[in-house]
């Protein structure tokens, strides 16, 4: 791995190098270029001193931006620029336009590359080269920092984005670190009751239980499951919880088959039916009705656990971790495209349900 990640940050460095190396020829090819079309275009004709000087003007300008890139990264001057630093990148980019139309003048006076009958002097050709390269120079340097903010946005972007999907995934593992033990506290509690006053219901209770930690540990390693799996899981919590309540407790199943390979959140269901079970079917002296219904509605997919009972408009009569979890688990996986409500019905009944895309598979 270490091997992987010194390949890939050299790479990343050399195609970083080629990068800028070719904007840097571009950029001063086409100034020179321009200056070409310019003198065509405005004075239809060019002099033995012309294409030596915008030649001098190019290589001038690659040498003294790159030399002033060096500055700037050997300085720390790279964005973000802390406040205090302003006034050295001030110097740097003033030196570094001073030595550039100072080299230009002095390689065009020794080399002669100016016209005898309007010859000026040395310092009067420096003054005018640095009020016309100032501006070509401060333009390279504009694009070089607005280049660099925007690589800056970039990563930021890149790393809010990883920061995201880490805190998902820790919030998804935190629920579930949460889910699995409530669940068996409560089934521990059911084997807790029978233990004594019927063994042989404590052990087909316990086998119940096997068989659903069992699958519960597979689902953990997951961040959805078929919704066949996940009945399967919810078919043994209610065997196990029909050994408690016995008669009390009837349940009904209302599945579209089309429905169970949907992908769920592992556990979400079971938490469902064990809210019900708590908030429901408990508090109800002659028990009551279980029924789980799975099927398509409007190009979603329609989870529904209904039980015997009411809220009395009192939602926070049977808000608990069921609910929290529910509302959190599918915000993280699905964002704002699933639903989630609990709400009474005409007929006696709560009905909590489950509203997600549906996944065409």
């Amino acid at each position: 791995m270490p091997g992987n990640l010194y390949w890939y940050i050299c790479f990343n460095m050399r195609s970083k190098s080629s990068l800028y190396w070719w904007c840097q020829l571009g950029g001063w090819l086409f100034y020179g270029l321009t200056m070409v079309f310019f003198a065509f275009i405005f004075e239809n004709k060019s002099n033995n001193i012309f294409y030596p000087r915008v030649t001098i003007t190019i290589l001038s300008g690659l040498v003294f931006t790159h030399l002033l890139r060096e500055l700037i990264i050997r300085l720390e001057l790279r964005p973000p620029i802390q406040l205090q630093r302003w006034w050295l990148m001030t110097i740097a980019v003033l030196s570094i336009i001073v030595l550039y139309s100072l080299t230009n003048s002095a390689i065009v006076e020794w080399m002669h590359l100016y016209d005898p009958q309007k010859k000026v002097s040395v310092e009067k050709r420096f003054l005018s080269n640095l009020i016309f390269d100032s501006p070509l120079l401060m333009v390279w340097v504009s694009i070089y920092y607005v280049w660099h903010y925007i690589e800056l946005g970039t990563k930021s972007e890149i790393q809010k984005v990883k920061l995201e999907s880490l805190v998902k995934e820790l919030e998804l593992k935190t629920i579930k670190s949460h889910i699995n033990p409530h669940f068996i506290f409560n089934a521990l509690n059911s084997i807790r009751a029978l233990v004594d006053e019927n063994p042989g219901r404590a052990r087909t209770a316990i086998t119940e239980l096997s068989n659903i930690l069992r699958s519960s540990m597979q689902a953990e390693k997951q961040e959805t499951v078929p919704l066949e799996k996940e009945l399967s899981i919810v078919k043994d919590y209610l065997a196990l919880e029909h050994i408690r309540f016995e008669d009390r407790l009837q349940v009904e199943y209302e599945i579209d088959e089309d429905t169970l390979d949907q992908p769920v959140p592992p556990m979400m269901l079971q938490t469902l039916v064990e809210n019900a079970i708590k908030h429901g079917i408990g508090k109800q002296k002659s028990g009551g009705i279980i029924k789980v219904v799975s099927d398509f509605r409007d190009d979603y997919h329609e989870l529904i656990v209904q039980n015997t009972g009411q809220l009395n408009g009192n939602v926070n009569e049977s808000d608990g971790f069921g609910i929290n979890s529910t509302h959190n688990r599918l915000k993280l996986l699905f964002g704002g495209k699933a639903t989630f409500a609990i709400r009474d019905t005409e007929d006696n009944m709560v009905e909590a349900v489950v509203k997600m895309p549906v996944q065409h598979l």
